[in-house]
């Protein structure tokens, strides 16, 4: 918040569990009523819940679809309504949703991959409005999710086109660009930004 406000931007801090579908209506609603209105959504709560088949349990396969999917479709459902002619819709997807080079990430991989079918269809229905929605889909980014040292990252370096990880800054850029005038005609997409790793 520091930085937006820094720029002279009105910002606003709102904690909500992703995985609480009335949370995350509650969120868009209190930003609705204190800055007006949206005109960029990003939807960018994610979780990463890996383990082989046999010993996948239910309530993590429940949780990791309530954040990383059904949260994208109640927020942007939520959004919507208050959303004018060149609104942007941008979720935070994953390379994953294309290729997954280990095991145990069947179900993240899953989630991830619905957001595709999920953007495609609303394309459809948001395209008359005059709102896109798009999917970003890092690769390897060096985040606390996901750092860039250690021997998992050594092996996905080994897979990549571009042997290193991106940064929130190069993500955030495919963002920033979605968000913008100048991606007035994509919509439907799924962007990978990925060093290569679907290549």
């Amino acid at each position: 918040m520091a930085a937006a406000q820094a720029l002279g931007v009105r910002a606003l801090a709102i904690q909500a569990d992703s995985a609480d579908a009335k949370a995350v209506v509650a969120a868009v609603e209190r930003t609705v009523e204190e800055l007006g209105g949206i005109d960029i959504l990003v939807n960018n709560a994610g979780i990463a819940l890996m383990a082989p088949i046999d010993d996948y349990r239910l309530e993590d396969f429940d949780r990791m679809l309530a954040v990383n999917l059904r949260a994208v479709f109640v927020a942007t459902q939520a959004a919507v309504r208050h959303m004018k002619t060149g609104g942007r819709i941008i979720n935070i997807g994953s390379c994953n949703a294309d290729r997954m080079p280990f095991a145990g990430g069947a179900v993240y991989a899953m989630s991830k991959a619905a957001l595709t079918g999920l953007v495609k269809g609303l394309a459809r229905d948001l395209g008359p409005r005059g709102i896109t929605i798009n999917n970003v889909q890092p690769g390897p980014t060096d985040t606390d999710m996901n750092p860039a040292k250690g021997d998992f990252a050594e092996m996905l370096r080994k897979v990549m086109a571009l042997p290193r990880y991106g940064s929130v800054d190069e993500i955030a850029a495919m963002v920033a660009y979605l968000a913008g005038p100048e991606a007035g005609f994509v919509t439907g997409a799924s962007l990978a930004i990925d060093g290569g790793f679907t290549a």
